[in-house]
């Protein structure tokens, strides 16, 4: 039986990429100057996440003037035949009005509106990846992969918010979930794959102090017995289910 749904998961649930949110994390950065934000970076680290579709850790943005959200993600997805380990990098706006033109993106999320992007790469689980939203002019934001370690870079999409939108708020909501429950109802919490991941707190270079470390915590939502959790050693929050 799948257990009752708090208010917190809920309101996530009324988005569509989180309707199946395992695990929900608070995000916040002071010091936001009053046009918002104008790149914020979240790492993520995979090192225990299976190599398959299924699982998706992701961060959320409000943008000043809009009500609807963004969000960068990374999805692990099924290994090459020779071995190659790769992730997904999701660039997701569902604001009505946004706009792109990159060979990454397509128009529409979910049947609704909004631009969704995407590129497969291959990277290692065991390094830190930093997703990165940067404001490349205009109302123009770019978001990529960068590997913590050694700097490889891989760009995920591009796209346009409409007219008049500021920058990034200083704080969201971030979610780890399963996506397959989203069409098998009859999962359980003991169906779901082992799986360890931590969401590092978030940085950005254009608050008011210039570079700023934000601060992070999680909670579980659902399946709280088959799902560890608490503070990593970095300041972040770690995820595990064994």
């Amino acid at each position: 039986m799948r257990p009752i749904l708090s208010p917190l998961l809920l309101a996530l649930s009324s988005l569509p990429f989180s309707r199946s949110a395992l695990c929900v994390l608070s995000w916040n950065i002071s010091y936001v100057p009053p046009g918002g934000l104008r790149d914020i970076s979240f790492p993520i680290n995979l090192s225990r996440a299976p190599h398959v579709a299924g699982y998706h850790f992701a961060q959320r943005v409000k943008f000043y003037g809009q009500t609807s959200v963004a969000y960068a993600g990374l999805q692990p997805r099924q290994d090459t035949s020779s071995g190659a380990t790769v992730l997904r990098g999701v660039f997701t706006s569902f604001i009505n009005g946004t706009t792109t033109t990159d060979p990454n993106c397509s128009e529409g999320v979910d049947d609704g509106p909004g631009v969704s992007c995407a590129h497969d790469f291959s990277g290692s689980h065991a390094d830190t990846w930093d997703l990165i939203m940067t404001n490349t002019a205009g109302t123009t934001w770019a978001g990529k992969a960068v590997n913590y370690k050694n700097g490889t870079a891989f760009h995920i999409g591009t796209w346009t918010l409409p007219e008049g939108t500021g920058g990034i708020q200083g704080s969201q909501v971030g979610f780890m979930d399963y996506f397959p429950w989203n069409t098998n109802f009859s999962m359980t919490c003991a169906d779901l794959p082992p799986t360890e991941c931590t969401f590092s707190p978030p940085t950005t270079g254009s608050s008011w102090n210039g570079y700023s470390v934000g601060s992070i915590s999680g909670s579980v939502e659902r399946c709280e017995n088959n799902v560890d959790h608490g503070p990593s050693l970095n300041g972040g929050w770690r995820f595990a289910i064994f």
